[in-house]
């Protein structure tokens, strides 16, 4: 991390949502790459193109079990007039030993096996009788299930064109290929590329280790009995989950008490698997919000911008926020409010693309739409900050969900949108076209 954080606002100043973030994506830096084998790289991005060594298939070979053939072996073929071709024997995927296919000669070929030399197209099984002598067959016995094993005759109902049914070599990519480009994220159909082209390992940027922890004395862990004045910390859970959702391996850590040096001293033994920090609670200015407190002196003094910067922003829900780097290895660390719609909207505008940055994503916001406004009334928004209300969008419109009150969790769940008002704009009225982040 860089710790060349522009803090040179005077405390007193009321910071932009732009400019708070413009701070953050200035500090943060992505991760260094490393060398990971292939599971190990899932979820994380690429730093380096991908080129294919061997062609995918490597050889022609076969996409149904059945005979492969000669065109003119088979030629004019029906079930009135068969073709009748001898059996020379089998060929199984990942077969070595190879068979050449003669004049008026066929071998039984198996899905994925390659084309034996002399042949030119493949009859699905279904197209002959099995070399039972029965009529058409609807499958391929088991070979230790088939008397007539890989001899004999079999009789071909129809005729092939050549390369009918057959996978020509290079055909998915060529050797020299670009298989992958770098930025790529790796998931599963990626991960199952660079396995078939024959890479182990794979150069990439981790994914980041972000540590989450709730403060508050009135929080209890779910499933335990509440007491008067306690409720249940939900802002750990919904931020790590989140956290997990934008990319990065997620810690969770039990609520801390409202007290500086618990709170300092958890946060210390937290950095040694962190890449980044997140705290919820105790930002404000209440007598026990002693994050402020606790965060004053756990940054490097002798390092130039480092320390914690706490702020006031012009944004509802979300005005006070914290940001800076801890410890001597200079960690980022985003100190949240508490309220749970607070906390995870401030997650999703600065936290997330703090995530999607360490990954080394070049996008790193979520997408953004313009949507007309469908509500029952107009929506009424503070003078000077910028509101984000929670919304339901579909087919081009957007609908408020819940409240304005920071505290309301059962909206946020059903909310999939961010309504946003800007700082100039007072009130909107339904049918408006306004801005909208997607959270789906």
């Amino acid at each position: 991390m860089s710790t060349a954080a522009t803090r040179t606002a005077g405390p007193d100043h009321l910071w932009t949502v732009d400019e708070h973030l413009e701070d953050i994506l200035a500090t943060v830096r992505p991760l260094d790459p490393i060398e990971l084998q292939l599971l190990d790289a899932q979820g994380c991005v690429l730093v380096e193109d991908v080129t294919v060594p061997v062609s995918l298939p490597p050889f022609d070979n076969s996409s149904m079990d059945g005979y492969a053939v000669r065109v003119t072996d088979v030629a004019g073929a029906s079930e009135e007039y068969p073709a009748v071709l001898t059996v020379i024997g089998d060929v199984a995927a990942g077969q070595a030993e190879s068979l050449h296919v003669g004049p008026g000669e066929t071998a039984r070929i198996m899905t994925g096996a390659p084309l034996p030399p002399g042949a030119e197209a493949v009859v699905p099984v279904e197209w002959t009788d099995g070399g039972l002598g029965e009529g058409p067959v609807t499958g391929m016995r088991a070979r230790s299930q088939s008397p007539e094993g890989a001899g004999g005759h079999v009789h071909v109902y129809r005729s092939a064109e050549a390369r009918a049914h057959v996978r020509a070599q290079g055909s998915d990519v060529k050797a020299g290929d670009r298989a992958l480009e770098a930025g790529t994220v790796l998931g599963p159909p990626q991960i199952a590329l660079l396995a078939a082209i024959g890479r182990g390992t794979v150069r990439v940027r981790p994914r980041p280790r972000v540590v989450v922890m709730s403060t508050g004395s009135e929080l209890v862990q779910p499933d335990e009995q509440l007491g008067n004045g306690q409720i249940y910390d939900s802002n750990s859970f919904a931020l790590t989950a989140a956290a997990r959702d934008a990319g990065a391996i997620a810690y969770r850590v039990g609520a801390v008490a409202d007290d500086a040096e618990t709170l300092r001293s958890t946060i210390e033994d937290q950095l040694v698997r962190a890449d980044l920090m997140v705290t919820t609670g105790g930002v404000s200015v209440g007598a026990y919000d002693v994050v402020e407190e606790a965060l004053s002196s756990v940054g490097d003094e002798d390092e130039e911008g480092a320390g914690i910067d706490f702020r006031k922003l012009a944004m509802q829900p979300g005005k006070p926020q914290g940001f800076g780097s801890i410890g001597p290895d200079h960690i980022p660390l985003l100190a949240l409010p508490g309220n749970p719609v607070s906390s995870y909207v401030s997650f999703e505008l600065f936290v997330r693309p703090a995530i999607r940055t360490l990954m080394g994503l070049d996008d790193v916001h979520r997408p953004r739409t313009r949507a007309t406004l469908t509500a029952d009334k107009a929506l009424t928004s503070p003078k000077g900050r910028r509101q984000f209300l929670r919304g339901t969008y579909a087919d081009g419109a957007v609908t408020p969900v819940g409240g304005a009150g920071s505290h309301l969790v059962a909206a946020l769940a059903l909310a999939d949108a961010l309504i946003v008002v800007p700082e100039n704009v007072e009130s909107v009225e339904p049918g408006t076209e306004v801005d909208v982040v997607l959270l789906g």
